[in-house]
Parts: C-alpha cells; structure tokens; sequence
C-alpha cells in the first residue's frame, strides 16, 4: 500500500505552499533593477554561492546568532530548523531503502510508517540499516519535541530565555503556530498508535509509548491511529496553506534575502525589492523590543522594529509611527536576520514627505583658500564649542596646514534631511558642500561629528580619505606630530551610535583614550553601547521621555564610578551633559588638555 486518502491534506497544503513560494520568488526577482538582476545572476555562478550556502545553514537553519545571544533561545529554534530538516532528509533515504526506488511520492517519507510495518527491526536495534533509521528518526522527533516544549514555556515565561517581552501575534501567526506546534506530537501519537497496533515496526519511543497505549486502550487498533494519522496531514496541510500569510514566510524568504545580500544587492532610497524581501524575512522573534530604549526607557510600546515591520508588510504605516525611532541601529544589531530597520525607516519617512522645493541660496562658500586638511565641524560640533577649540588647537600645535570649512556660517552634511526624509533636499546641500570641497584641493577631510564622518563615506563618493576625529588625532600621536602625557584617571568611554554600530569604529577611541586616561570597563559598549538619546532620528518624543533614555545610558555608562565621561559625539556630549553627575568630555578635549604646556 503507498496511497490512502489522509495524505492529501498535506499533499495539497504542499503543493500550494511551492507554488505560493515560487510566484514570491519569480516577483521579487522580477522587480529587482536590471543591475541587481545581473549581479544574482552572476552570484550564482561563483564562489559567493557556497558563503551564501554556508550562511543560510549556520544562520537559518543552526540559528547562530540566536545562540550567541541566548543559549536557550538558540537551542529552540535551532531544533525546530535542523530537527525538522533532519528528519526530512533521513526520512526520505529511509524510505528509499524500504521501497527500493530513488523517487517516491513526496508524501511517502512523511507517511512511512503508515505503510511500512517491519518486524525483522527491534526498538533498540541500531546495528543494521533499518534499525538505525527506526532510532534516528525516534531520537530526532524527541529532539524537536524538546525545542516545542521550550516554545511552550516561552510563550509565558520568556524572561527565562532572555527576554523581557514578547510580540503580539495575529490571527494567522496563531492559526500558523498552532498547527506547527500540533504537527509533531500528532505525528508521535500516529507513529505510536500504530506500533502499538501492530505491536512492532516502531522506534525507542514510539514502540514503547504504542505498547503503553495498547495496555491502557485494549482497543487500539488502526482504527485509532487513522484519526491521528488525518490529524498530522491536516496540521500540517494546514500550516503550508497559512505559512504565506504568517510571520512563518521569513523562512524561504531570509533564504532569498542571504543570497541577495552575499551577491551585493544593497537597499535603495526607495521601497525596492530588496525592501520586500527584508520585511518579508522578519521572523517576529521580539529579540528587537528589549534592546529598543524607547521600550525599555522610555514607554513606548508600538513602534518597536518588529511592529514597524509587520505595519509595512500589511501597508498600514502611519506617518507618526515611521517617524518615531532612534535611527540608533541598536535593532539591527540584534537582529538574528540582520535586518536594516533604519534603512526601511528613512525609506517610509520619505514617502510621506511630500514637499520637495529647495532653496540653500543662505549657505557661504568658504573655500577660498586651499589646504591639505580640511576640517568640518558638522552643526552638532558649532553647539559644544569647545570641541572646535581643541581640535584648532592640536592642529595649529601640530603645524598642519588646514581650513575651517564651515567656520563662517554652519553648512549642514545633509544628515538631518535624511532622517526626515527629505531626500532631494539632501541631495542638493551634498552637491553643494562636494563641490566646496572639490575646490578646497584638500587631501584630507577631518570632521568631529559622527553624524557626518558617516554621510560622507556613504553617500558622498569624494574621491579624498575622510576621517573622524578620533581617527585623525591618533593618526598625529603615532606619527609623533603631537605629545601627550596621561592626566586622567578612570574614564568611561560611550560608544556613539554613528561612529560605531554606523561606521563601525570602536578600536581608535579607544586607543586614543589609552594614550591619556585609564578607562574603566562599561556593561554594554561597542556594538550594544545605548543611545545618548538625543538622537536626531527622533522629533516627536517629549523631553521627558528623551530624559529617561539619556539617564538608563548614563545608569550603564557610571556604573563603574568613573571619575569623568568620555564621548566622541558633540551631541552625545550635550545631552549627557544635562544629566551626568560626572563631568562630560569630547575625546578632542581630553587629547588637547593632554598635551604638555611649554
């Protein structure tokens, strides 16, 4: 017998689901700019397909990240993933050898010990080929029972797996889950009952389990287990059918998203099929609401990534929600699929701009003189004036030849623009300050503003090295263009968002500190240092709830008793300032008070 009635639930959920999962697959290909499209194309066939192939089995199926994070949270949804797709894959070579053939009906594997009952295989018996797929399949079901078991418990105890809070879920994520949580203790009932009925043919647990259910029912036969054998195909013909339409669609949808990213298809200013694809792929874990301040701090509960995300996939977004966010990219981090959730909102916030005149006929030309450094403060820095100061200052002592870009009036990298998503408004002040650049004839481009030491890799293209200030007075002190001596003690340093998670530059603030301060170590710092708070991203969040976010990153940074606080962001600076009860320095400050009086 290899056909009964009860395997079409599954056979029809299947065939849905692969034809749901190549019409998405064909779409957002298809939407992809021709440039993308090649790049896929070329993915393909090179080398960059086996890193991808590697990263879709250490993070979509292994979960890697998620173990890195938390163990428990790891091991759950890692025995779900590779649990499942073990027992795929044994059960198709098991069936293989049962039938002898190389290409069985897809539902023969999954159904195989409906139609299989050998009595030659003892339950313990591992030492021949049937025996060792009986145990393996037994101790593989056991292993994703124990990653549904934990689901279950975290469900109403997920502190003990790391996490605050949990997302809310919708009708289909519930409908969804519940069918995938049924899926395998339905099929340990199915396998059992029959075993039981037959009284042989199953593995360790399911031969035992069906003789205990034939002692305490005298009247399990088949009969019996053909209801749980309907059951299993309906749970499972049934989350196929719902997957599409659950947050379950990050599956083959991250698989997708892993082989854009590894053939260099990068986001757009625009919602683009890369976009999609990232929505699509978030999993809906809540790994990203306890790292949100605005969560932790703050109070607010409806505009975490995970939410944001889930709006644009039902197009739902509000304007306020788009524009209520950090931009601190503490989200991103954390996320198991490394979705760039700054990137969408910057893309959102710009569709409900709609007012595109430009007009900077206000900004100075400065450029008159040419120079090799030229250095631009940034509008954050023309706030905290002394940190203009310091770094005039270590120049001038170090004898460099440069030029105060926006000395005269403030001419803003176009950041601010970004975050509110005036893009075209950007677009020209960038033209603008490239072109007063351009004709600086510098070779070198300095900037104290985290801010705008990263518009200016990303989104400029000057052909000249641009630097932040940390990195350029380190440059000085190992070339010896400037002295120092060490006259601080105990220092924190913070990490600010843009230099750091942006830019990725957490070793020369750090060197740079070392060279005149003895730092002290700080909770969370490098990739999960906090916001300040001040973040420009954010407009419309009242003073108060700023406060909060400031003083839980202030709480984490003086934990230790530093004697001073050390940033190297103008804006982190004035808005730990109000709060700290320690004094607050730029990194330029305290190198410039470090350099010997003569």
């Amino acid at each position: 017998m290899t056909f009964n009635l009860f395997v079409l639930p599954f056979l029809l959920g299947i065939i849905f689901l692969f034809a749901s999962i190549i019409n998405s697959y064909l779409k957002w290909i298809r939407d992809l700019e021709q440039d993308d499209r090649n790049r896929l194309i070329s993915g393909l066939r090179s080398t960059k397909l086996l890193v991808a192939l590697k990263e879709i089995f250490f993070e979509s199926i292994l979960h890697r990240k998620m173990f890195r994070r938390n163990k428990l949270l790891g091991y759950m949804h890692m025995s779900f993933a590779f649990g499942w797709l073990m027992l795929i894959i044994m059960g198709n070579l098991e069936s293989r050898i049962y039938s002898g053939l190389w290409i069985n009906p897809p539902y023969y594997p999954i159904f195989l010990k409906f139609f299989i009952h050998d009595k030659r295989v003892l339950p313990f018996e591992i030492f021949t080929v049937p025996g060792f797929f009986r145990f393996m399949m037994d101790l593989l079901l056991l292993f994703v029972l124990s990653g549904l078991l934990l689901a279950m418990i975290k469900r109403g105890r997920s502190k003990w797996f790391g996490m605050k809070r949990t997302t809310s879920l919708q009708l289909t994520d519930k409908v969804s889950m519940a069918c995938l949580w049924l899926i395998f203790p339905l099929r340990l009932m199915a396998e059992s009952f029959t075993a039981g009925a037959y009284g042989f043919g199953g593995g360790f647990i399911t031969q035992h389990l069906g003789n205990v259910m034939a002692f305490l029912w005298p009247f399990n036969d088949m009969n019996g287990a053909y209801v749980f054998w309907w059951l299993y195909s309906l749970s499972l013909g049934i989350f196929f059918v719902t997957l599409p339409y659950s947050r379950y669609l990050h599956i083959p949808a991250e698989i997708l998203l892993i082989f854009f990213r590894n053939f260099g298809i990068r986001p757009k200013k625009i919602f683009s099929s890369f976009s999609a694809v990232e929505v699509m792929s978030c999993p809906r874990c809540g790994v990203c609401i306890d790292v949100c301040q605005m969560s932790s701090a703050a109070d607010v509960k409806d505009s975490q990534a995970v939410y944001f995300i889930r709006d644009i996939r039902e197009e739902k977004v509000s304007g306020d929600i788009a524009m209520k966010c950090l931009v601190c990219g503490r989200c991103h981090e954390a996320c198991p699929v490394g979705i760039n959730i700054d990137s969408l909102h910057m893309i959102k916030r710009s569709e409900f701009f709609l007012d595109h005149s430009v007009n900077h006929s206000y900004i100075v030309n400065n450029t008159a003189g040419r120079a090799d450094i030229l250095y631009f403060a940034g509008c954050m820095t023309h706030l905290t004036p002394n940190i203009i100061h310091a770094m005039k200052g270590i120049m001038m002592k170090a004898g460099l030849d440069f030029l105060h870009l926006d000395a005269e009036k403030t001419v803003c990298c176009g950041r601010p623009f970004m975050l509110a998503g005036k893009n075209e408004q950007a677009a020209a002040m960038m033209e603008i300050n490239k072109k007063s650049i351009e004709q600086s004839a510098a070779k070198l481009l300095v900037t104290s503003c985290p801010i705008c030491y990263r518009v200016f890799i990303e989104e400029y293209g000057l052909s000249i090295k641009v630097q932040h200030h940390s990195q350029f007075l380190l440059d000085l002190v190992k070339k010896g263009r400037i002295p120092l001596q060490s006259v601080f003690q105990k220092v924190a340093y913070h990490d600010p968002c843009d230099l750091g998670r942006g830019a990725g530059e957490y070793y020369a603030p750090r060197e740079l500190l070392g060279k005149v301060a003895d730092l002290v170590p700080v909770n969370q710092q490098n990739n999960n240092s906090m916001c300040c708070g001040g973040s420009l991203g954010m407009f419309s969040m009242p003073l108060q709830q700023r406060d909060k976010i400031t003083q839980e990153a202030l709480d984490n940074l003086l934990s230790s008793s530093p004697e001073l606080l050390a940033t190297a962001c103008p804006l982190c600076k004035k808005t730990f300032s109000k709060l700290s009860t320690v004094e607050v320095k730029d990194i330029s400050e305290l190198v410039y008070e470090s350099i010997p009086k003569q």
